[in-house]
Protein backbone atom coordinates (compact mmCIF):
# COMPACT_ATOMS: atom_id res chain seq x y z
CA UNK A 1 0.00 0.00 0.00
CA UNK A 2 1.08 3.66 -1.12
CA UNK A 3 0.88 6.45 1.41
CA UNK A 4 -0.37 9.84 -0.52
CA UNK A 5 2.18 12.45 -1.21
CA UNK A 6 1.05 15.51 1.64
CA UNK A 7 2.18 17.96 -1.45
CA UNK A 8 0.16 16.63 -3.72
CA UNK A 9 -2.83 16.01 -1.78
CA UNK A 10 -6.31 18.03 -2.25
CA UNK A 11 -9.65 17.80 -1.42
CA UNK A 12 -12.34 17.77 -4.08
CA UNK A 13 -12.97 20.91 -5.53
CA UNK A 14 -9.45 22.58 -4.95
CA UNK A 15 -6.29 23.13 -7.01
CA UNK A 16 -3.51 21.58 -5.71
CA UNK A 17 -0.58 23.13 -3.79
CA UNK A 18 2.80 23.41 -4.89
CA UNK A 19 5.96 23.90 -2.92
CA UNK A 20 7.66 27.03 -2.52
CA UNK A 21 11.20 26.36 -4.50
CA UNK A 22 9.61 25.97 -7.72
CA UNK A 23 10.64 27.94 -10.50
CA UNK A 24 7.90 31.04 -10.94
CA UNK A 25 5.58 31.19 -13.80
CA UNK A 26 7.18 32.56 -17.47
CA UNK A 27 8.84 32.00 -20.18
CA UNK A 28 10.98 28.79 -20.19
CA UNK A 29 14.62 29.35 -20.33
CA UNK A 30 16.45 27.39 -22.04
CA UNK A 31 17.70 24.35 -20.69
CA UNK A 32 22.04 23.66 -20.66
CA UNK A 33 23.39 21.13 -22.58
CA UNK A 34 24.06 17.30 -20.98
CA UNK A 35 27.24 17.20 -19.44
CA UNK A 36 29.73 14.37 -21.39
CA UNK A 37 32.04 13.29 -19.21
CA UNK A 38 35.31 11.66 -20.82
CA UNK A 39 35.66 8.26 -21.83
CA UNK A 40 36.58 6.40 -18.56
CA UNK A 41 39.33 3.97 -18.39
CA UNK A 42 37.29 0.82 -18.53
CA UNK A 43 36.12 2.00 -22.43
CA UNK A 44 39.53 3.26 -23.25
CA UNK A 45 40.94 -0.57 -22.39
CA UNK A 46 38.05 -2.43 -23.91
CA UNK A 47 38.78 -0.10 -27.32
CA UNK A 48 42.21 -1.11 -27.09
CA UNK A 49 41.77 -4.35 -26.58
CA UNK A 50 39.27 -4.70 -29.28
CA UNK A 51 41.89 -2.87 -31.93
CA UNK A 52 44.75 -5.70 -30.85
CA UNK A 53 41.95 -8.31 -31.32
CA UNK A 54 41.25 -7.02 -34.94
CA UNK A 55 44.95 -6.79 -35.71
CA UNK A 56 45.65 -10.31 -34.33
CA UNK A 57 43.02 -11.69 -36.90
CA UNK A 58 44.03 -9.67 -39.51
CA UNK A 59 47.84 -11.41 -39.01
CA UNK A 60 46.20 -14.70 -38.67
CA UNK A 61 44.51 -14.04 -42.13
CA UNK A 62 47.38 -12.23 -43.70
CA UNK A 63 49.37 -16.12 -42.64
CA UNK A 64 46.51 -18.29 -43.67
CA UNK A 65 46.41 -16.41 -47.12
CA UNK A 66 49.97 -16.91 -47.33
CA UNK A 67 50.11 -20.85 -46.06
CA UNK A 68 47.44 -21.48 -48.80
CA UNK A 69 48.98 -19.95 -51.85
CA UNK A 70 52.26 -21.53 -50.90
CA UNK A 71 50.63 -25.10 -50.94
CA UNK A 72 48.71 -24.26 -54.14
CA UNK A 73 52.06 -23.52 -55.80
CA UNK A 74 53.23 -26.50 -54.38
CA UNK A 75 50.16 -28.13 -55.49
CA UNK A 76 50.67 -27.07 -59.13
CA UNK A 77 54.48 -27.80 -58.82
CA UNK A 78 54.23 -31.21 -58.12
CA UNK A 79 51.36 -32.41 -60.67
CA UNK A 80 52.52 -31.04 -63.90
CA UNK A 81 53.01 -34.54 -65.65
CA UNK A 82 49.65 -35.26 -68.32
CA UNK A 83 47.35 -38.01 -67.86
CA UNK A 84 44.71 -39.17 -69.99
CA UNK A 85 40.94 -38.06 -68.84
CA UNK A 86 38.52 -39.81 -70.34
CA UNK A 87 35.14 -37.99 -70.86
CA UNK A 88 31.52 -39.42 -71.80
CA UNK A 89 32.13 -37.58 -75.14
CA UNK A 90 35.86 -38.36 -76.16
CA UNK A 91 39.45 -38.26 -74.21
CA UNK A 92 41.38 -35.60 -73.50
CA UNK A 93 45.10 -35.39 -72.72
CA UNK A 94 45.60 -32.32 -69.81
CA UNK A 95 47.81 -32.03 -66.89
CA UNK A 96 47.00 -33.46 -63.42
CA UNK A 97 46.76 -30.38 -61.65
CA UNK A 98 44.02 -29.36 -64.43
CA UNK A 99 42.05 -32.42 -63.84
CA UNK A 100 42.32 -32.59 -60.23
CA UNK A 101 40.82 -28.33 -60.05
CA UNK A 102 38.38 -29.62 -62.55
CA UNK A 103 37.15 -32.70 -59.98
CA UNK A 104 36.99 -30.10 -56.86
CA UNK A 105 34.89 -27.71 -58.70
CA UNK A 106 32.63 -30.30 -59.98
CA UNK A 107 32.77 -31.86 -56.50
CA UNK A 108 31.48 -28.04 -55.19
CA UNK A 109 28.56 -27.25 -57.36
CA UNK A 110 27.18 -30.88 -56.44
CA UNK A 111 27.34 -30.14 -52.65
CA UNK A 112 26.35 -26.40 -53.47
CA UNK A 113 23.46 -28.05 -55.26
CA UNK A 114 22.38 -30.48 -52.70
CA UNK A 115 22.70 -27.65 -50.10
CA UNK A 116 20.26 -25.25 -51.61
CA UNK A 117 17.64 -28.39 -52.39
CA UNK A 118 17.46 -29.15 -48.36
CA UNK A 119 17.13 -25.61 -48.08
CA UNK A 120 14.48 -25.08 -50.14
CA UNK A 121 12.70 -28.33 -49.28
CA UNK A 122 12.64 -27.13 -45.39
CA UNK A 123 11.34 -24.00 -46.28
CA UNK A 124 8.45 -25.40 -48.56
Amino acid sequence: MTTPDPQRATSPGTTPTTPSSSTPPGPATPSSPPVVSPPSAAAARQSHSHRRGRGIGLGLAAALLVFVTVVLVLFVIFNTQTVDISLVFGDVQAPLVLALVIAAVLGGLIVAMAGLALRARRKG
